[in-house]
């Protein structure tokens, strides 16, 4: 899946967000006019990467139409709800509609930078006007008005009065849902001026660095949607996240107010193992080894104080703390930490065994889940032949090893939200479940496909395999789905996946100057688009499950189809391929099982309500701003989660960890108690998941149905040689 161009910060309860890195730099200054250097070279080879060689699988001229979308990406990315440009704004760059794809390819970007400067003025005027409306008499909520959210079909505003005429309903819908929560009017006050302030003084301090990113991006996503720019510290943060590891000391950060707060303390690392750190503490100074200057960090955007805290591990940082408990007056404790390599064990793949109790005639079955959230690998690590280096297969194949020595009747491969990664993950990994065989097939920019597979012998897993997918589920996620279905391998349970098919290199720029030195950064380039051994690609039409589940997200929203510039799906000659099963003459009467027992299961009937509510309100795309019938909806939504608890007792089911607290507070999450709010998340982890026990009781029947009636199974399974073995 694409990885976000942009961090992004909520400014309105429900839909406005401004997509940039809003982080505050502590030397944070005006926009030049103009590139440096380095960002003129760095635009040129970009140009000479997308429009002007063939690695881009789909390169596109430097022409008026490509400079007229640039144009228009570039506002959206600055202003995606259209609350602080107004047309006439936009009116006047005009003229440089037709002049982008000419300061790209000459690393000319005065254009780039005169826009952006223009967005930080009006996000001061736009802040400003929002601060003084909270002195006004304007928050009587008896009437009928509404605030429309949802704005990224609307046109840009008129004129400045109907800009903040905007504003006015978005500011009253904060207060609103600031007083539901019980808030008094002075507290009231004090947050949201506190809020806008702290937004404003974010985005005053952005710079030409952020300018020239979101302008570059705006380019690279005209190209095609998964094609993106990342500035040297942005490619630093990709590379870590692909290998689950990082040198540094161990802790999750975010950003409140002008501090940066631990978060959460990773496992294993210095300052987990050094006892002197909670979350909710805060880190107003750091320091070099043993004896270098102190820096105040006070006021520094994040990723600046993250860049002076990480380093090589072995080397030494000293950090100024105040704990969670006092207050910021009080004298902050000094701390000596060596940094270390961490690796990133939340972020790996991870198992749990799920019960089911026998019933109609059927033993008790035990099935495992893998949970995978991304196809992760360290590159580096792998190229160097690294013992221990981070792989989803790798760590996959021993859960698997776990579960066969535990005797488990199946496994269910929960890949839902898993936007992908490494292209030869999903490969490595479809081998653990099936022999030698193609598993997808690349096509090039010139034509060329190119067959690539497992060609290792035998299997890690031959039982019963279940795929759950939802339509977070991309990329790597679909290659690996796509194969199974394919392969007549496994079920795929779930929603219709993402429908990206395509493939992306990351092209270090630096390599081509061949200074020593981290300037210009990477490129995530499309290069290619996969198909399935089927010969069919994924591309917008996903992977289609075998049993479906509620959508919760229509493919008109989210999904490689509401790119107005993706690839259209197509497909190539199939290629020979080992036809494990055919499951066509078994999915009746698994959906009928399946259909039989959600019309007795609680919680998944809650689950489908709560699909069909939120599907409901997403399509209004709008809220009321009337205090009683917000009230009277809030109301209601605590009286169902009570009501919920009290069946879950009644009926012996687990009770819903977030339940307590699952109402609208009207804060943002830089506003809420640090080590609250990530204990909330943590607790979020054993949230009941009617999901995934119902997929783990469809592969039950599955296994029940092939085991009791031998002519099913020769039908369903033509190659196995074994009873119970669906890869032989």
């Amino acid at each position: 899946m694409n990885l976000s161009r942009t961090l992004s910060v909520s400014v309105i309860a429900l839909a406005l967000s401004v997509p940039l890195a809003l982080m505050a730099r502590a030397d944070g200054s005006a926009i030049p006019s103009t590139a440096s250097v380095d960002q003129a070279t760095t635009s040129k080879m970009v140009y000479g990467l997308l429009s002007d060689s063939r690695y881009a699988y789909r390169p596109r001229p430097l022409d008026s139409t490509l400079s007229a979308d640039i144009f228009k990406r570039y506002l959206e990315s600055l202003d995606a709800g259209k609350m602080f440009f107004t047309a006439q704004d936009v009116a006047k760059f005009a003229p440089y509609k037709s002049t982008m794809g000419r300061a790209v390819k000459a690393g000319e970007l005065d254009p780039a930078f005169a826009i952006f400067s223009l967005f930080k003025q009006r996000v001061g005027q736009r802040m400003d006007y929002a601060r003084s409306l909270l002195k006004q008499d304007i928050f009587d909520f008896s009437g009928d008005d509404r605030w429309y959210y949802d704005r990224k079909d609307a046109p840009w505003a008129a004129s400045d009065a109907e800009v903040e005429q905007l504003w006015k309903q978005s500011v009253r819908n904060d207060w609103l849902r600031l007083k539901l929560a019980g808030k008094k009017p002075d507290d009231i006050r004090k947050t949201l001026d506190k809020r806008y302030a702290n937004l404003d003084k974010t985005l005053q301090q952005l710079d030409g660095t952020d300018a020239f990113g979101s302008f570059l991006n705006a380019y690279t996503a005209s190209i095609d949607p998964h094609t993106d720019y990342f500035d040297p510290r942005s490619a630093d943060r990709f590379n870590q996240s692909m290998s689950l590891s990082l040198e540094g000391i161990g802790a999750q950060l975010q950003k409140q107010d002008d501090v940066v707060v631990i978060r959460e303390l990773i496992a294993g690392g210095p300052a987990v193992t050094s006892g002197k750190f909670t979350p909710g503490d805060r880190i107003v100074g750091v320091g070099q080894g043993a004896s270098g200057p102190m820096e105040d960090v006070i006021g520094w955007r994040i990723d600046d104080v993250v860049e002076k805290i990480k380093g090589p591990k072995g080397t030494q940082v000293r950090l100024d703390v105040i704990p969670a408990a006092m207050g910021m007056d009080a004298k902050p404790n000094r701390i000596l930490l060596t940094r270390a390599r961490i690796r990133l064990e939340e972020q790996a793949a991870k198992s749990e065994i799920i019960k089911l109790p026998a019933a109609a005639g059927a033993p008790e079955r035990r099935i495992g889940v893998v949970k995978l959230p991304a196809f992760y690998q360290d590159f580096e690590g792998r190229r160097k032949n690294s013992d221990d280096y981070a792989s989803a297969t790798r760590d996959v194949a021993r859960l698997l090893k776990q579960f066969k020595a535990k005797g488990l009747d199946g496994v269910v491969m929960d890949l839902r939200n898993n936007g992908g990664g490494s292209l030869n993950e999903a490969i490595e990994l479809t081998g653990l479940f099936i022999d030698k065989g193609p598993v997808v097939q690349v096509r090039e920019s010139g034509g060329r496909v190119n067959v690539q597979g497992d060609r290792d012998a035998g299997v890690a897993w031959d039982g019963p395999l279940a795929v759950l997918t939802n339509r977070g589920s991309a990329s790597a996620s679909e290659i690996f789905a796509g194969a199974i279905q394919d392969y007549g391998r496994g079920l795929v349970i779930g929603e219709t996946t993402f429908g990206k098919g395509t493939v992306q290199n990351l092209v270090d720029l630096d390599r081509w100057p061949g200074n020593e030195g981290k300037r210009y950064g990477q490129v995530k380039l499309t290069v290619a688009q996969f198909f399935l051994p089927d010969g069919s690609s994924t591309q917008n039409k996903g992977v289609v499950p075998d049993i479906s589940f509620p959508v919760m997200v229509d493919a008109s929203q989210f999904g490689e189809s509401t790119y107005d510039n993706a690839l259209p799906w197509t497909r190539i000659a199939a290629v020979p391929h080992t036809q494990y099963g055919n499951f066509a003459p078994l999915l009746p009467k698994l959906q009928a099982r399946h259909v039989a027992r959600i019309a007795q299961d609680k919680e998944f009937q809650w689950f489908e309500e709560d699909v069909k509510e939120f599907r409901a309100e997403q399509a209004k795309k709008y809220v009321s701003l009337n205090e009683a019938e917000r009230r009277a909806d809030r109301d209601r939504q605590d009286a169902k989660r009570k009501a919920r608890q009290e069946q879950r007792v009644a009926l012996g089911l687990p009770l819903d960890p977030l339940a307590a607290d699952a109402a609208d507070d009207g804060l943002q999450a830089n506003e809420r108690n640090v080590a609250k709010d990530a204990a909330r998340e943590k607790a979020a982890e054993d949230a009941p998941d009617p999901l995934l026990r119902e997929s783990a009781a469809i592969l039950a029947d599955a296994v029940q149905l092939l085991g009791d009636d031998e002519v099913l199974s020769a039908q369903v399974l033509p190659e196995a040689k074994v009873q119970g073995h669906w890869a032989d």
